[in-house]
Order: C-alpha cells, then structure tokens, then sequence
C-alpha cells in the first residue's frame, strides 16, 4: 500500500501531460486509410517478455489502448527504483511479432540524447552553453538574401531550451517544408542538414531569442551539426561512443526512411502524402518518405526499443561517467522564460515538472511522427516507463496522447512492486 500511495501522489504533481512532439500533424492530406487496420475486437494477441503477475495492468492498458485504436504493435518496459521489472512487446498482426527489444522510431525523444550529448562536451571542456550557435556553426544565407543580426544571441542554452526565436505557428516547421526549400534554393530532393540551415539563415526570427518559449525541431538540427563540428564525429557516432556505449546500449541506431534496420517494426499511417526523396512527387504512405529521417536525425531520428529508453533515463537518476553532478544540474536548469502556468518547463531534452511540497522532480517527452508515438516518463521516486507504438492516427479520432493516463492508471494499481531486475537479460 505505501508504494501505491507514492504513485498517486506523483500523479497529481505531474499533472496533465503537456505533449510536445516533434511533429503535430501528419505529412500530406491524402486520407485513403492505405495501411492498418480497424480495431477488432476479436484479435489475437501476441505478447512477448516476461510476464509479471503483479504488473498485468500495464498489459491490459496497453491492449485496451492498442485495440481501441487498431495498432498492430506496441512495447512497454517498467523500471522501479533502478530495476527493470517489466519489459513486454505486443502485436495483433500475422505479419508482426514484437519483442521486448524489437526497435520503434522514437521520434522527439531523440531530443534528449541530442541534449546530453551537447552537455557531455561541455563537461569535458570542449564548448560553453553560452556561446552563440553562430560562432561554432556556417549560418549563411542563400544569395541575396541577409541573416537576421539576432542570431548573434541564439546561444546553445537558447537552442536546447526552446527560446531560439523560431515558432513554427507562426512560420512553420523547416524540418518538414522539404519542397519549399528545394524551390526557394534550387536544390534537388533529399535535401541535406546544410540545405535547411541555408534556408533558414535567410527567414526573419519569429521573435526574439530568449523572450519566448516555441517547440523547434530546427533547433535540435542545429544542436546536432554543432555535436558534428566540435567533435570530430558523425553525430550518430559521438552519441553512440560517448553516452550509449557506456551503459551497455548497443541497439540504438539512427533510422532509415524506408529501409528497416534488422529487428525494426513496421510502421502505419492513414495517411499519404508526396515523397521528399527525390523530385518525382509521387505519392507515398505517410511513414515512408512523405518527410526525410535523415534530415531529422538530432531531433526525431533515432529507433530504439523501451528497454534501451528506460535503460537510458535511469542515467539522470545519478552522477555517473557520462553525466557528473555539473551536467545533470545543467540539463534540469529552469530557463529564464517559458514556465508553463501548470509549472512544468522544458529543461535540456526534458519536459520537467519540480514535485510540489517535497523533493525532486517528475520528467517526460512525447515522440510523434507519422507511424510512431512514444512516451518516457520518470517520477521523482524512482518509477519511470516508455511506452511505443507504431502509429499516430486512425480512423477512430481517438487522442494517442491517452497513452500517459493509461500508464498511470497502470501504474497506480499496482499493490506490490517485484523486486527481481530483468536489465542483465537484455543488457550484458
């Protein structure tokens, strides 16, 4: 009953969860239902991993929420203080079998590697917070055109913390206008990092940095070219060497567009839009090359499986190798602006919410794409979960972001927490 309690109680200091995806809205408006299926309510269910008697809510909210909206394939992993008591894959599909480390695209969760690894370069010296974007990075505009003088005060706190001055309600989001800047540049299609960082060091701020809280995918593209330049590395290698490596996570790799990597579910969308690989225009499923993976690689690029995430937030749990004391302090700073009127804010690559009355803090993103959602929570207890599915929208119109109170719930009905660790089952 005690731990019970420390879970409502963690609930209600969370509060509702304010979803910040890395894309909003499905790529094209083609709505022929072209992959999927409705839900039915006589499927079979194929669920792999360890099943965990006491933690059976977490299985029955999962297929409650996945047969609700017709998705063929989910995973669920569960760590409670620094264990992992619960990792399991579902699917209702012939064609599909998930298992507790089949890879998903995590889309915006990638934010948060991309963050720590800015802060990893900072503990080792190799950069400042405070230094301009500009200053490490080529911002030239196309021909003719001028960079606006406010990107001198876009600083890499700026970058990560959301307040760079671009909002993409007002100018959209250049991580998906792939045919806009094709045109305005004359370059062909897959556009490059370099391409998009062109076009836009030629647009106007939407305001000034720092006075204004907006979600920027572009931001984490930026963050991501700067990891490049002062390492020496490919982005996907110094995350790869530098955070994963050391705690044993060895599945994680950067996605494709349309190739699937060994072990990859499949992805599915109602909708269609026109392909950003190359100039034909031809109409595509909305997961596969209706937007680029490349161009989104820092911000929404990365596959991973639950385990591999929850593996992962256990590392802001303490100092460690890849993260001192310094560093974790960093990533959970309060920004000068942008404190949502709940009390949550975006720290660097989290959401965060201080506990009110006591110690710590609850932490969370969202990932969305077409053809993925994902949740990471992490309670200041100790508790933390990821949830993936392979899709965003279907026919039924219900809210993916359901997915949150679903855990909770799952989460809240526990009596008695196991005390076994499955972590050297899937990380040696």
């Amino acid at each position: 009953m005690k731990e019970k309690t420390f879970v409502e109680l963690s609930r209600r200091n969370l509060g509702k969860l304010a979803v910040a995806t890395g894309a909003t809205a499905a790529v094209g408006t083609g709505a022929g239902y072209l992959i999927g299926r409705p839900a039915d309510a006589a499927a079979t269910w194929k669920t792999t991993g360890t099943a965990v008697p006491a933690l059976a809510g977490f299985d029955n909210q999962m297929k409650a929420f996945m047969q609700a909206r017709g998705v063929t394939a989910g995973q669920v992993a569960v760590t409670y203080k620094g264990r992992l008591v619960l990792a399991r894959g579902y699917s209702t599909s012939t064609a599909l079998t998930v298992q507790p480390t089949s890879l998903f695209r995590i889309a915006s969760l990638s934010k948060s590697f991309t963050a720590a690894a800015i802060v990893k370069l900072v503990q080792d010296g190799k950069l400042s917070l405070s230094t301009p974007v500009a200053n490490i990075l080529d911002i030239t505009p196309a021909s003719g055109l001028t960079r606006d003088s406010r990107w001198s005060t876009i600083t890499l706190w700026k970058l990560l913390q959301h307040l760079g001055g671009w909002d993409r309600d007002v100018s959209g989001d250049p991580n998906f206008k792939d045919a806009t800047i094709s045109r305005t540049l004359g370059v062909p299609l897959e556009l490059q990092h370099a391409d998009v960082i062109k076009y836009m060091a030629g647009q106007k701020l939407d305001v000034d940095p720092g006075t204004k809280y907006a979600y920027s995918n572009f931001g984490y593209l930026l963050a991501g070219r700067v990891i490049e330049k002062v390492s020496g590395l490919s982005y996907e290698n110094y995350v790869k060497q530098k955070l994963l490596a050391p705690l044993k996570i060895t599945r994680m790799s950067l996605g494709y567009t349309i190739a699937k990597h060994s072990g990859e579910t499949s992805y599915e969308s109602q909708y269609s839009g026109p392909t950003v690989l190359d100039m034909t225009g031809k109409t595509v499923a909305a997961p596969y090359g209706s937007f680029s993976m490349r161009i989104q690689d820092a911000n929404g690029g990365w596959i991973a499986s639950a385990p591999d995430l929850v593996r992962w937030a256990r590392m802001f749990d303490a100092p460690s190798s890849v993260l001192n004391s310094t560093s974790l302090g960093r990533v959970w700073a309060k920004p000068s602006t942008g404190v949502n009127a709940d009390g949550w804010y975006y720290g660097l690559g989290w959401q965060i919410r201080p506990v009110t009355g006591g110690t710590g803090r609850n932490t969370w993103h969202t990932g969305s794409m077409p053809g993925t959602y994902t949740l990471v929570v992490r309670t200041s207890g100790g508790l933390s979960w990821a949830a993936l599915v392979n899709r965003r929208d279907d026919a039924s119109g219900k809210s993916y972001g359901d997915i949150d109170a679903a855990m909770w719930t799952a989460a809240n009905g526990v009596k008695s927490w196991p005390t076994h660790d499955l972590f050297p089952q899937y990380f040696s």
